[in-house]
């Protein structure tokens, strides 16, 4: 017999009852007073299967206990130096908030070198980003707009994206599972923007690879997207990348304007190392070493993104031989539509 969502949260619920305290403390540092709209968030990502749910679950507390992820916030990644070249290399911000409340968070996906630091400290780095979106943004936001506000839209801007993403799809991967088993149904939608000729042919292919309700959440965006993203928010939190428009393989127009949300210079990033740096117990903070990031197991699993990245793979090598033949040719010309 089917179940309804209410039953199967309602059996979710009940099954959460009967673990144990630490896992129940791990718990309500995810949920941040909203236990129902995370066990919803679980199902959501498990098709509302209540044992691949609880599973999916399980996994992610126990992966939380024994990366020691409630500290995570604790552990400022030093020297100041390490942090703003991974900064620079990593590009994620948040430039500001939809009409609804909702944080806006940019992403550099094509300009993004991940050259500054070792895999260890960018991982280290999003996870930090994630629970400080949870435990102080997202918090921040219902507060002030009176009502539970739990997922992000995130503008992907494609600038620069080309061929050399392939050294970059490793960690990628592992963001993207971190995200996929441990944060899932944490973005409401993925706004596309600035796209070349490389996203648009790797588009084609993972488009249909994707579930529906992961297909519905990406909107592959005109241009700089500017028009349509004023639509769900005021100029003043459009992504830097978005006020103007730029050509999909320009490079980095700026990376110290105070406008630019990428920028440790940014007051969200300001905000973000403070918090950490002041969360630090005094002593072990005084005594941690000057370099040193906290190593965090990546789960393993076959999630949708793992797919997607092995996919973009292919067809990037595919692309790669076809641009060489055409470099030899010098008569390729591809309009991006």
């Amino acid at each position: 017999m089917a179940v309804t969502s209410q039953e199967a949260i309602q059996q979710l619920a009940a099954l959460m009852e009967q673990v144990d305290e630490l896992l129940k403390v791990t718990f309500k540092n995810m949920h941040q007073g909203y236990p129902t709209a995370t066990l919803v968030r679980f199902l959501k990502a498990r098709e509302w299967s209540v044992s691949k749910a609880h599973k999916m679950l399980m996994d992610c507390l126990n992966w939380r206990i024994q990366n020691h992820i409630d500290d995570i916030l604790c552990t400022p990644i030093i020297p100041a130096d390490l942090y703003r070249g991974i900064r620079d290399s990593q590009l994620v911000g948040l430039s500001g908030y939809t009409k609804e409340g909702l944080p806006v968070f940019a992403l550099g996906v094509g300009l993004s070198t991940f050259d500054k630091a070792s895999v260890n400290y960018y991982v280290q780095s999003h996870i930090q980003i994630n629970e400080y979106r949870d435990r102080v943004i997202l918090p921040a936001a219902t507060k002030k707009y009176g009502r539970h506000i739990g997922k992000c839209v995130k503008v992907l801007d494609m600038t620069g994206l080309r061929l050399s993403a392939l050294s970059h799809l490793k960690i990628l991967t592992m963001i993207s599972t971190i995200d996929d088993l441990n944060y899932p149904e944490k973005t409401q939608t993925y706004y596309v923007v600035n796209s070349p000729y490389v996203f648009t042919a790797c588009w084609k292919v993972v488009k249909p690879l994707l579930q529906e309700r992961t297909r519905k959440k990406v909107q592959v965006l005109h241009g700089c997207g500017k028009d349509e993203l004023l639509k769900i928010m005021d100029y003043a939190s459009l992504p830097h990348f978005c006020k103007s428009e730029r050509n999909g393989s320009s490079s980095r127009v700026s990376s110290a304007g105070a406008g630019d949300c990428y920028s440790l210079d940014h007051p969200f990033h300001q905000q973000l190392y403070s918090y950490i740096k002041n969360n630090a117990p005094n002593q072990g903070y005084a005594l941690l070493p000057k370099q040193g990031s906290l190593h965090v197991d990546v789960p393993t699993g076959d999630t949708e993104g793992t797919k997607i990245t092995g996919m973009m793979q292919s067809k990037l090598h595919l692309i790669g031989d076809d641009s060489k033949l055409a470099s030899s040719l010098s008569v390729l010309h591809v309009d991006v539509v």
